[in-house]
Formats: C-alpha cells, sequence, structure tokens
C-alpha cells in the first residue's frame, strides 16, 4: 500500500465527521432507492383487483427498514456492531428480495473495512468480557486484548461467508457474488492498514527508547567521570591548598618570600579548583536533579580562558621562579576561534608547569607567531634537560578544541 493511499484510508477511517457525513449519505440513498424498488415491485406484482399503491407501501415498509438498517449503524454503533447489522441485513434483502440497495452494499463494504482497520477499538467488547471473565492478572488481561484484536479480524473475514452460501445457493447471483469477494478485499485493506500503523508505532517507540538508553548511558558515563574527578583530582588539589596555608601560618621565622611563596601555591591551588568546578558543572549539565543543574549552569556560564589572559598566565609564572619567563609576539594579533585559543591557553599552562616541574631555574620563552589564519606556538627553556640515559618525560600537552585538564 503506497504512502499516501495509506494516509488517506487512515484519515478516512478517524475522521468522526466525515464518517458520520458519509453514514448519513449512504442511508439517504439507501432510503430513496428502497422506495425505487418497493413501486417498481408494487406495480409489477399487482395483479387483478390489487391497488398497486397499496402493494408497494407493503413493499416498501420491510425495504426501507432493511436499508436503513444497513447504513443508520454506520452514525452510532461500534465498528463490530455496524459491521455485523450491515451485513445481516443486506442478507436478509438478497434472501427475500430481488437484491439489496447500492448504498446499502456499500455501506456494508465500507463497515468490514473499519472494522479490520479498528482492531483493538472494535475488540474492547470482547476483550473486556474476557476480562471479566477472568480477573487473575495483567498478563491475562493482555492476552485478553490479544483475543479480542484477533476476533474481530476474524469476523470481518468470516462475514463474507453468508454471501457465499447465498451465491451457491442462488446459482451465482451476481449481487452475491460481488459481496462475497468485496467484503474479504475490503478487511484484508484494513486488517493491513492497522498492522502497518502499528509496525510504525512499534518502530517510532523502539526508536525512542534506543535514543533514551543512549542518553542514560551517556550521562551516566559523565556522572562517573564528574564522581572520578571531584574524588580525586580534586581532594588533591585542596590537599595541596591546606598545606600550603597550614605550611604559611606555622612554619616559624618564615621570611617575606617564602610566605608569598606559600600564598602563590594556595592560590593556585584554589584556582585549579574552581576551574575543576566549572569542567564538573559541564559533565553534570543535565543532571536530574534541578538544584545541580543550576549549580552547573552556573558555573559554564562562567567564561573559559582565551589568549588574552597569558598575561596574568606569564607574571605569575615568572613570580614563582627565580628565573626570567618572557613572552613573545609577532605578526598582527588577530582574534581566533574560541576553541583554538582556549587549546593554546593550555598548552601554554601545562609547558609552564612542566618547565617547573623538570627545569626548575630555567628561563622560559613563550612565543606567539600570527599568520593568515593561523597561530604558531612554541614554548623552550634552556635548562640542563635529562640525564644522559634518563628518558625524557612525556609531554602530555596535545591541542584540543574543547575545555582540557592540567595535571597539577
Amino acid at each position: 500500500m503506497s504512502g499516501m493511499g495509506e494516509r488517506w484510508l487512515t484519515h478516512l477511517g478517524g475522521a468522526s465527521r466525515l464518517g458520520l457525513a458519509a453514514g448519513a449519505a449512504l442511508a439517504l440513498a439507501a432510503f430513496g432507492q428502497a422506495v425505487g424498488q418497493a413501486v417498481t415491485l408494487g406495480f409489477a406484482n399487482a395483479g387483478a383487483g390489487q391497488y398497486p399503491g397499496l402493494l408497494a407501501f407493503l413493499y416498501a415498509v420491510p425495504l426501507c427498514g432493511l436499508a436503513l438498517l444497513s447504513t443508520v449503524p454506520l452514525l452510532f454503533a461500534r465498528p463490530a456492531a455496524a459491521a455485523v447489522v450491515a451485513a445481516g441485513a443486506n442478507v436478509l434483502v438478497l434472501a427475500v428480495f430481488p437484491g439489496p440497495t447500492v448504498a446499502g452494499a456499500l455501506a456494508a463494504v465500507f463497515a468490514v473495512w473499519r472494522l479490520g482497520a479498528a482492531g483493538s477499538a472494535c475488540g474492547n467488547g470482547l476483550s473486556g468480557w474476557l476480562r471479566r471473565v477472568d480477573r487473575s492478572g495483567s498478563t491475562r488481561q493482555g492476552w485478553a486484548s490479544v483475543a479480542g484484536d484477533l476476533g474481530a479480524q476474524y469476523l470481518a473475514v468470516g462475514l463474507a461467508l453468508p454471501f457465499l452460501v447465498l451465491a451457491l445457493a442462488r446459482g451465482g447471483n451476481v449481487t452475491c457474488v460481488l459481496l462475497a469477494s468485496a467484503i474479504p478485499v475490503a478487511a484484508g485493506t484494513g486488517i493491513a492498514l492497522r498492522a502497518s500503523r502499528a509496525a510504525r508505532t512499534y518502530s517510532e517507540a523502539g526508536e525512542a527508547l534506543a535514543d533514551t538508553l543512549v542518553a542514560h548511558t551517556a550521562r551516566g558515563e559523565r556522572a562517573r567521570i564528574a564522581r572520578e574527578l571531584h574524588d580525586v583530582v580534586a581532594h588533591h588539589i585542596s590537599m595541596i591548598a591546606v598545606q600550603a596555608e597550614t605550611g604559611r601560618l606555622t612554619t616559624p621565622g618564615l621570611p617575606d618570600a617564602g610566605a608569598r611563596r606559600f600564598a602563590e601555591i594556595g592560590d593556585t591551588a584554589r584556582a585549579g579548583l574552581t576551574e575543576m568546578r566549572r569542567l564538573l558543572g559541564v559533565l553534570r549539565e543535565d543532571a536530574a536533579d534541578p538544584a545541580a543543574g543550576e549549580r552547573a549552569a552556573a558555573a559554564s556560564r562562567q567564561p573559559q580562558p582565551e589568549l588574552t589572559q597569558l598575561t596574568g598566565l606569564i607574571d605569575a609564572a615568572r613570580d614563582a621562579s627565580v628565573a626570567g619567563t618572557r613572552l613573545i609576539i609577532s605578526g598582527p594579533v588577530a582574534p581566533l576561534d574560541p576553541g583554538v585559543e582556549l587549546a593554546a591557553y593550555r598548552i601554554v599552562q601545562e609547558a609552564l608547569t612542566n618547565a617547573r616541574r623538570h627545569a626548575p631555574g630555567a628561563a622560559v620563552d613563550v612565543e606567539l607567531r600570527y599568520g593568515a589564519g593561523t597561530l604558531r606556538l612554541r614554548v623552550r627553556d634552556n635548562g640542563p634537560g635529562p640525564a644522559a640515559g634518563q628518558p625524557r618525560p612525556p609531554a602530555r600537552h596535545r591541542p584540543r578544541a574543547g575545555p582540557a585538564t592540567v595535571p597539577p
């Protein structure tokens, strides 16, 4: 079934106003044709001494009643009841009179199609009766719903059997054959439409479930990373700050330069804790706790470092080292992508930390060379380097386009 045809049939089956209008039109057409059939039969079968008008009236009463019975249930009854009544009315007309009305036959075909397309909606009566009979649990209630759906589908197909029997009994009556063929086709079309609709619903539900599982896994991983950073790295940085402050306050006869060094160590540790909290806020920004989400949003709104803050970083490195630290800039200075500036800042920060750790007392040059849309970064020192046979410590700074952590 094409997508356009499926959408049209779905719209037709679900539009209550359109269904009411179609049912009313079919009822009026069937009533008018039944009156015409009654008049025709009355005049055709009137004998000597009989009144054709009275005979037509006697024909009109059952014909009009059966015509309305085959069409009016579409307006009020549920799909299963409407299909059964409409098909039964057409069977009675075919059994007693020459043939049903065209509108009545169309109403029966439409009712059977709606029965097959409605599925569980039309099986509510059967499934509800099964639930009342057996209230032992939700599992059996589910089986009752499935039984109701299957019963509705078999009923839609089985409504063709009376017309098949009439076709065989009346020697292949054309109307009986047409209805015996059209009703199974209508039932199959409705069942196929419902199956396609259910498959699409299940597919969308599966995709939504998969997306939810992926998002849940990602949130769990981010929470694990944030927990490890908080439990391990943040703890050690806090201890550095506490020990620096304790050493400054408890060391007797500490010169002013030493006190400043302790204070700078504590300030650096606290700055590292601030950046750590910012990173944890980014990792926890989609946490389920609203208070944690607000704290994460407040932390993530703080600006990330950029190249304009390199002077402060160079000044801090110069104050912490007995040797000089220089910042050399060449080329026309131009703003770069925030991710590039953040990566360059982190590289310089890591390089200065490594220089203080592995080449204490060495002078450090930080060189920025701006080009046409490019930035060349070079950090070097005049330290002696590792001893002979000793491997050089691995460089742990790598360019990244997002927030990066710097080892303490």
